[in-house]
């Protein structure tokens, strides 16, 4: 990949990035205080759990973009004890890294990281990782908040609590 193809692709997926943590945020401020240790299934995180993996985990993927590797990826440690702690912590800790992504040059975006021992791939390559990995923990977040009978914010379209029409207009 040339470094030209690796800004065209990034300018690309942070763009989407960007739209994805909007819809994060609102699904991460949805979450009641009070069902917070709520999990589906003996296997399954709790809310709080969830919620903070998906923050520590965007955070972690754009850090490790940024530094061109992932060998220094941290601990996720416990989760905040409110939906607001973490909500901040989102916007204080991943929005500034993901700014440092955009402002990567495109030969580090073509600069072939390794993630976790697999063959190594272009650095740009990863942030439409991160962004699928938040998509996969936020869906099972939002089943969360249906199965807690709590209010589910709109996604890409409606919700049964967000209509279409409420979307548009929020």
């Amino acid at each position: 990949m040339t470094p030209a193809e690796a800004q065209g692709l990034a300018g690309y997926l942070c763009q989407h990035l960007d739209m994805e943590r909007h819809i994060t945020r609102k699904i991460l401020a949805a979450l009641p205080d009070e069902q917070l240790n709520f999990k589906l299934g003996e296997k399954g995180r709790t809310a709080a759990e969830l919620a903070w993996h998906l923050i520590q985990s965007e955070r972690g993927f754009a850090e490790g973009i940024a530094a061109l590797t992932f060998d220094t990826w941290s601990p996720e440690g416990q989760p905040p004890a409110t939906v607001a702690e973490m909500v901040a912590a989102y916007d204080r800790d991943v929005a500034p890294v993901i700014e440092r992504v955009k402002a990567m040059t495109g030969e580090q975006l073509a600069t072939p990281v390794s993630f976790m021992g697999m063959e190594p791939l272009p650095a740009v390559f990863y942030i439409g990782w991160c962004a699928h990995h938040t998509i996969h923990h936020r869906a099972q977040l939002s089943t969360y908040l249906r199965a807690m009978n709590a209010h589910v914010p709109a996604i890409y379209g409606g919700s049964a609590d967000e209509p279409m029409a409420a979307a548009a207009s929020a």
